[in-house]
């Protein structure tokens, strides 16, 4: 889509933009490969399957149920008919002459009626031509009284009196009634009518005409003498003559009215001159209410009045009205005249129609296709192109976009609007809206709602809510009374997440602290440590670096805490963390919590919890021990794999060799199995003085040597025999795990 004016209220031309005449067919066909690199055509919308015609087109119509729409053109003459839920070409039909208007006699295409320049008048159906007429003499407009079914044809000419003449075919008889006689000037040459034969120079004529089909049905014809006369249907005669302002037109040049059009509540006529002037009248009075000009002096084509239906509200709420010439489209306040948007597109214009209730134009004009305006501040899309209000909101997000929707930001499309689903509509007994009106926009699985619509829709359906929004300002002011308290030490003023705050606040000053004593260091100058950064690296080796990790690494307490990202995080309940949910403590097994309850002891430390008992040291000496045993191991650093002979000695130990030798118990294999390793090294950790009599608590495999001694024929080892120690020492067993091996 193009956007045709770059003005407060913009315009979005979505098909037939920057067309004149169209050009040949052997020179489309041969620019069809540089069109491919035209951004302009690859960027095009095809609102409409062959929306235009191969010469001009005449007249536009929209049907009263807004689903199809019918356009009249040339060169050759023929009527195409578009089905707008498809968005596509229904049937395109041709005719023997070129059609001046049709008016659309259903609510949908099937009766149509088409007056030709030949002075034919023709019936279309479905089917085709069903039935055509000829009146006496050219017909300038085409007008259809609901009524009494009649069919009025203001015509050019008088008759035998002198009058003008308004046609009258009743469709329900099927015959010419007596028509309206108008005055349009005398058949001699010296009146204002002067030589108002056919044909003629200056010809007298009736050239517009218009109903009040809402209210009074009250009848208006314009004529060639700058005149309006209302005629009553029911009487069939005259009620009243409007003649134009005095000075409205200057001398020697004769205004005509060319455009009538009442307000539906019956007390306004708008009128369009041949010179370029609108005049808005009260019906009660002579005097204009308002002038307007549209500025390039060629005769009004149309008029209308842009009022939403009662099904619907538009998105303005200021009456507006549409008036056209060939040149330029112009929509006003019809209160001031005050200027709203207009449209000037690049052909001529013959004709204007409105799809009702929504912003969008179609035109029939001198160029090949047919022009689509779409104005989103007039209302919405109609339903079957609702598409383009997606898109215009996709043109408006984007602020780089000269495209884009007018100057408004991003996102300033949908701000009065609610996202709804439909469950919560009818919480909100919103449900009968769907499919009905324009104020429920559907988008994925809800709908955007009107957000004064809402408002009061929940107001309605709950009426103590403002018990509850005055309850929840209230207790905001006390949380806000609250925090601006002095607390003492504590520096973290937040609402929600106090916890995870201080803790990012005590990381950063830790890191701080850490930064600050590296600079003293270094000379108590940050230049002076950064330049002696190499140095420190190699001086203090894994020191430097983890020093340079730490001040390399962000500030997390403070960046966060301030970063507006995340501010959220620490004011809006929403956020707040669940300490006593299970992600987190799955996340921070160590953090303890109040709502945490004590857990009982398993089968496994019962069990470790009887084996500490029944050790042969008590526990006051088991720690004792074990603190020595941690400060010798710090102050003296120990072989990886070697039992130190120091230590060995100081658990209590004789200075033997050592020998290989695994204590049994009486448990099962299965009992020490199914032990977890945690529980394994935390006892194997507290027996090292008795066991291993190492000090390093060292858990896993360790280094033993042995020395190989001489065995004689009878098996003895030294002075002992092996065999009748075995049988002593019941209560051990083999490095095999063999128990039964020698018994």
């Amino acid at each position: 889509m193009k956007l045709s004016t770059h003005s407060a209220v913009p315009v979005y031309t979505v098909s037939g933009s920057s067309t004149t005449r169209p050009l040949p067919d052997w020179l489309a066909r041969k620019r069809k490969r540089s069109l491919k690199q035209d951004p302009e055509f690859a960027n095009r919308v095809e609102l409409l399957q062959d929306f235009e015609f191969e010469e001009a087109s005449s007249c536009v119509r929209v049907s009263e149920d807004g689903d199809w729409v019918m356009s009249t053109g040339t060169y050759k003459p023929q009527i195409h008919t578009h089905y707008l839920p498809h968005l596509s070409l229904s049937f395109a039909r041709h005719t023997d002459t070129l059609n001046d208007t049709f008016l659309l006699l259903s609510s949908d295409y099937s009766k149509s009626l088409h007056l030709q320049t030949n002075r034919f008048l023709e019936f279309h159906t479905p089917q085709g031509c069903h039935y055509s007429t000829r009146i006496p003499r050219y017909g300038r407009d085409l007008l259809y009284d609901k009524h009494s079914t009649e069919a009025l044809i203001p015509s050019v000419g008088v008759n035998a009196e002198g009058n003008g003449e308004v046609f009258r075919l009743n469709l329900e008889v099927g015959r010419f009634m007596k028509a309206y006689e108008v005055d349009v000037g005398g058949d001699d040459f010296t009146s204002a009518g002067g030589g108002a034969l056919q044909g003629g120079i200056n010809t007298g004529s009736v050239n517009t005409a218009a109903i009040a089909e809402e209210s009074h049905n009250l009848l208006a014809f314009g004529t060639s003498l700058g005149t309006i006369e209302f005629w009553d249907s029911r009487s069939r005669g005259r009620v009243g003559i409007l003649s134009m302002p005095p000075g409205a037109s200057l001398p020697d040049v004769r205004s005509e009215i060319t455009a009538l059009q009442f307000h539906r509540s019956g007390l306004e006529l708008a009128t369009g001159s041949s010179d370029g002037l609108i005049y808005l009248y009260d019906l009660r009075s002579p005097v204009p209410l308002l002038k307007k000009d549209q500025g390039y002096g060629y005769p009004i084509q149309n008029l209308l009045y842009l009022d939403s239906g009662t099904s619907t509200r538009a998105q303005t709420s200021e009456p507006k009205i549409l008036s056209s010439d060939k040149r330029i489209i112009k929509i006003w306040d019809r209160r001031d005249g005050t200027p709203w948007t207009s449209v000037e597109p690049a052909v001529d214009i013959n004709h204007v129609e409105w799809c009702r209730d929504s912003g969008m134009l179609l035109t029939a004009n001198e160029g090949k296709q047919q022009h689509s305006f779409f104005i989103p501040q007039l209302g919405p899309a109609p339903k079957w192109c609702a598409f383009l209000d997606n898109l215009v909101e996709e043109m408006a997000e984007d602020p780089d976009d000269p495209n884009a929707f007018g100057k408004h930001q991003t996102g300033e499309v949908y701000d009065n609007y609610k996202f709804l689903t439909l469950p919560q509509l009818r919480n909100l007994n919103l449900d009968h809206l769907v499919g009905t009106t324009s104020l429920l926009r559907p988008y994925m699985h809800g709908y955007f709602v009107a957000q004064r619509l809402y408002e009061e829709a929940r107001l309605i359906s709950n009426p103590e809510l403002w018990q509850e929004q005055r309850a929840k300002s209230i207790q905001e002011k006390i949380n806000k009374e609250r925090e601006s308290r002095i607390r003492g030490n504590k520096k973290v003023s937040v609402k929600v997440n106090r916890r995870l705050a201080e803790k990012l606040l005590e990381r950063e000053e830790k890191n701080e602290r850490r930064r600050a004593r590296r600079v003293l260091e270094k000379g108590g100058d940050d230049d002076m440590a950064s330049m002696n950064n190499a140095q420190s690296e190699i001086i203090n080796g894994e020191d430097a670096e983890m020093d340079a990790a730490v001040e390399d690494k962000p500030s997390t307490g403070k960046g966060l805490l301030n970063d507006p990202r995340f501010a959220r995080l620490f004011e809006d309940e929403d956020f707040e963390v669940d300490e006593t949910s299970h992600e987190f403590q799955s996340i921070n097994p160590s953090t303890q919590t109040s709502a945490r309850l004590p857990k009982g002891l398993t089968a496994v430390e019962e069990e470790e919890l009887e084996d500490r008992h029944g050790s042969s040291s008590d526990e006051s000496s088991s720690e004792s021990e074990t603190e020595q045993n941690q400060m010798a191991t710090k102050e003296k650093p120990q072989d990886n794999g070697r039992v130190s002979s120091s230590s060995y000695k100081r658990s209590g130990h004789r200075s033997q060799r050592p020998q290989m030798v695994v204590s049994s118990s009486n448990r099962k294999p299965q009992q020490s199995r199914d032990r977890s390793f945690g529980s394994r090294a935390a006892s194997l950790r507290e027996k090292k003085a008795s066991f291993s009599g190492g000090a390093r608590g060292v858990v896993g495999e360790r280094e033993i040597t042995f020395e190989p001694s001489k065995k004689d024929k009878a098996g003895r080892v030294g002075e002992e025999n092996p065999k009748k120690q075995w049988h002593n020492q019941k209560d051990r067993r083999s490095a095999s795990g063999n128990v039964f091996r020698r018994m």
